[in-house]
């Protein structure tokens, strides 16, 4: 594999006069990016610190850390590694990561290395600062500031006298480097402004700085649009977004696993040749964090018995059904006259008895989610289904709107906040103008319009957009006052709380080029999967099925899997033929990350069965969004490389 190195180790007789007078020093290397990928840090480290030792200076610490031009990252780690008594950085990476130390430590920065170009894309990173890997780094005489780039006229001597108020007379958009550099040796109590000797350019190439700052700049902002990282993906919902909901047809059969939530798996309440009712309780929560199951049809119980589930693949105990087809209801599904006269206790042991759990796709119980133990101020309402492809929840908002209004007020007596806000994507304005038709009588709940981005929908970026609240790192929601629930969710939360509906059906988008009909329909909790994507017109033979988006679904073993409580689409999709070539360290996953981690580990450690070290990398703090896996050039499958990591951690 070629080796875009982008940075070498000064000569020994570059660093002695580069070290004179300077003590106590901290050092920062970076792992380089652009070679094959191997965990472990690069042997500049040590060689500097063992000359630095070797020269009789005090070190005050050293770290290794990947992509030091990622300005969030590095943020994050000087606020945490850099001891006190440092007085000098010494940066052993490309000019980019000697800029971006300088910018964000107010300490002197030296470089201890010279940038290389070997003709590969130099730093990928999107930061505001550019290097083009001349090879002369001035950065040690002009504080971290580079007058190659950061200068329209890349003057090496000072300033021109065009300034004006500080911008550049050729863009006056723009800083002048010059006055910038002079600020930023000042700060420091650094002598000088001008460099020292006059010195002789190499002959590179300059690119167009106004169409490369224009262009970073741009990029920069969609990068930090409401949370760091996240995708900008063709959302394909034109499909079915347009398609009203429509009720599937009664299934003749039904397989209701008891696990259709994060917890302990339901009991089973019924035996094989017992007659069942619509929304009687078949199995019953095993524990605090558990669900109640219910049947979705009348009919006969014909099996209770392991059947595929079709989230984990495997075998897990479901009650089969046939259904008599006359859909009567069991005489405990009684609607409530005034919900406003039950008590908090009331309200969570109807949710609880009548199964609602989270349907955005984690499953968890509702009832354990409206009983915290922190205080809760807020509760956001996640409308903002950013997966491509899917329009389920649109349409719920669209066709539901009431119900949903009406959930979000059950959600507040039981919680105790004040607020609500129901967060949709600003380009579902059609289903932000309804909800705002429908709330002008309940002043406590507003209607946010959250940026397009992916994933926004995920609960910690929604916090992280609407509030400007971070859940910490192992954290939940409920740690910084907030409850998030889906919209569907709370819809059921209201059929189950005003008309005492367990939770039996729900809408599930069918979509995809490969999918003759697409849909949304209201489908029976334990359909086939197979006899609705039959009623769709079937799909091609090499589609691949997806339960959920095509970023974070699964695809089940076979089609003869029952739609559970967390099937919000089913998706058929064309196959990806492309086959992993080795990791590259280009980065790009490091930037889509929006937990802010280090994705292209996983992997590696993943392939040597290294559990610990995935831990040590936050890799509880990943929420399988699934946007390393797109960004990734070389197509590794990193969601998969987490799934085992997490599967073997717990």
């Amino acid at each position: 594999m070629e080796d875009y190195t982008k940075f070498e180790l000064k000569a020994k007789a570059q660093l002695i006069p580069l070290l004179e007078g300077r003590d106590n020093l901290f050092v920062i290397a970076c792992n380089k990016c652009f070679k094959e990928f191997e965990a472990g840090d690069e042997p500049e480290r040590s060689e500097f610190t063992g000359f630095v030792i070797g020269q009789g200076k005090t070190l005050s610490g050293s770290v290794s850390v990947d992509f030091l031009c990622n300005k969030t990252l590095t943020d994050k780690l000087l606020k945490t590694a850099l001891p006190q008594q440092a007085e000098n950085i010494f940066v052993i990476s490309c000019g980019l990561g000697v800029q971006t130390v300088a910018e964000l430590s107010g300490l002197p920065v030296y470089a201890a290395c010279d940038s290389v170009s070997l003709g590969g894309r130099h730093a990928m990173a999107l930061t505001k600062r550019l290097c083009e890997a001349c090879g002369q780094c001035y950065l040690n005489f002009t504080g971290g500031i580079c007058p190659i780039t950061d200068c329209s006229k890349s003057l090496l001597n000072g300033q021109c006298g065009g300034s004006e108020n500080g911008k550049c007379e050729v863009d006056r958009d723009k800083d002048c480097a010059w006055s910038n550099i002079h600020i930023r040796l000042s700060s420091q109590q650094r002598a000088g402004g001008a460099l020292r000797s006059s010195v002789q350019l190499r002959d590179y190439s300059k690119v167009n700085f106004k169409l490369i700052s224009s262009h970073v700049k741009s990029i920069r902002e969609k990068r930090f649009d409401g949370f760091y990282g996240g995708l900008h993906l063709s959302d394909r919902k034109h499909l079915s977004e347009h398609l009203p909901l429509e009720r599937f047809p009664a299934p003749h059969t039904v397989i209701i696993p008891l696990s259709q939530h994060i917890g302990a798996c339901a009991t089973p309440l019924v035996v094989t040749g017992e007659s069942v009712k619509a929304g009687q309780k078949i199995g019953n929560a095993s524990g605090r964090i558990s669900s109640a199951i219910h049947s979705s049809v009348s009919g006969i119980v014909t099996a209770v018995e392991p059947r595929q589930h079709p989230v984990t693949n495997q075998e897990i105990l479901a009650v089969v059904i046939d259904s008599d087809g006359k859909n009567e209801l069991h005489e405990t599904v009684v609607p409530c006259e005034n919900w406003r006269n039950l008590s908090v206790d009331d309200i969570i042991g109807l949710i609880r008895e009548k199964g609602v759990v989270g349907m955005g796709g984690a499953a968890f119980p509702t009832s354990v989610k409206l009983n915290p133990q922190n205080p809760i101020d807020t509760v956001i309402i996640n409308g903002c289904e950013c997966e491509p492809l899917l329009t389920a929840d649109h349409r719920v908002m669209l066709e539901y709107a009431n119900d949903i209004i009406l959930g979000v007020q059950i959600l507040l007596k039981t919680t105790g906040a004040k607020k609500g806000i129901i967060a949709v994507e600003a380009n579902r304005q059609n289903a932000i103008d309804m909800l705002k038709s429908k709330n002008a009588d309940a002043p406590e709940i507003d209607v946010f319009a959250a940026k397009v981005k992916y994933p926004q929908g995920a609960e910690k970026m929604l916090i992280k957009n609407i509030l400007g609240r971070s859940v910490p790192s192992g954290g939940l929601p409920l740690d910084v006052g907030v409850v998030v629930s889906n919209v569907s969710t709370v819809k059921a939360v209201a059929d189950a709380v005003t008309k005492g509906l367990p939770l039996i059906e729900r809408v599930v988008t069918v979509t995809g080029e490969n999918v003759k009909h697409p849909g949304n329909y209201i489908v029976k909790i334990g359909t086939s999967v197979k006899d609705i994507l039959d009623y769709c017109g079937g799909v091609a033979d090499d589609a691949v099925i997806k339960l959920g988006g095509p970023m974070m679904g699964l695809t089940p073993c076979n089609l003869n899997v029952p739609v559970i409580k967390g099937t919000n689409g089913i998706i058929a999709v064309a196959p990806d033929i492309s086959e992993p070539s080795p990791c590259i360290r280009c980065g790009r996953c490091v930037d889509a990350c929006p937990m802010e981690l280090l994705p292209l580990y996983y992997p590696q450690y993943a392939s040597k069965a290294n559990w610990e070290s995935m831990k040590v990398k936050d890799i509880k703090d990943c929420i399988e969004c699934g946007c390393c896996d797109y960004i990734c050039p070389s197509k590794i499958a990193i969601r998969e490389a987490i799934k085992l990591g997490k599967e073997n951690l717990r």
